[in-house]
């Protein structure tokens, strides 16, 4: 599983994970799934909460471009037919995973609090969803991105 952090695991510019989340990470490793954190951030923070948590991180990702999601398959010993990549992006988490070819989820951004660049892209987002949504959802579609964005 390749997970984005800021606003997947954490607020966007915050360090502390809620306690769900750490709960569902330890579950997910005790269930035997293998993790790697990936962001296009470079903080000091996010390789410290990598480190905290025992997982892999590839920083300065530069996502949506697929070489950080297939090293990141590389360190996990996985291919993209047994990956997920789970972020609340679609030009960036979302974009990568699948052009890595690996199963994508789209979650809800924890905050409201972004980047600069990433409230302007979330306008778009609004946009590519609102006609995903008017062609009508696929299996999962509905499920994964109901109110991803619309409530930014």
């Amino acid at each position: 599983m390749i997970l984005d952090v800021d606003n997947t695991l954490v607020p966007w510019g915050e360090t502390e994970m809620a306690p769900a989340t750490r709960s569902w990470l330890e579950g997910l490793r005790a269930s035997g799934f293998r993790i790697c954190l990936v962001s296009n951030n470079r903080r000091r923070e996010v390789e410290s909460l990598a480190e905290e948590l025992g997982f892999p991180v590839i920083l300065g990702a530069a996502k949506p471009m697929r070489r950080a999601f297939v090293r990141a398959m590389g360190l996990l010993g996985t291919g993209p037919s047994e990956t997920a990549v789970i972020g609340d992006q679609i030009f960036t988490d979302i974009l990568g995973g699948n052009l890595a070819g690996a199963y994508t989820v789209l979650v809800n951004p924890l905050s409201r609090r972004e980047f600069f660049t990433t409230r302007v892209s979330r306008q778009v987002e609004r946009l590519v969803l609102w006609r995903l949504r008017r062609r009508g959802p696929g299996p999962d579609l509905h499920s994964t991105t109901e109110g991803t964005v619309d409530d930014a």
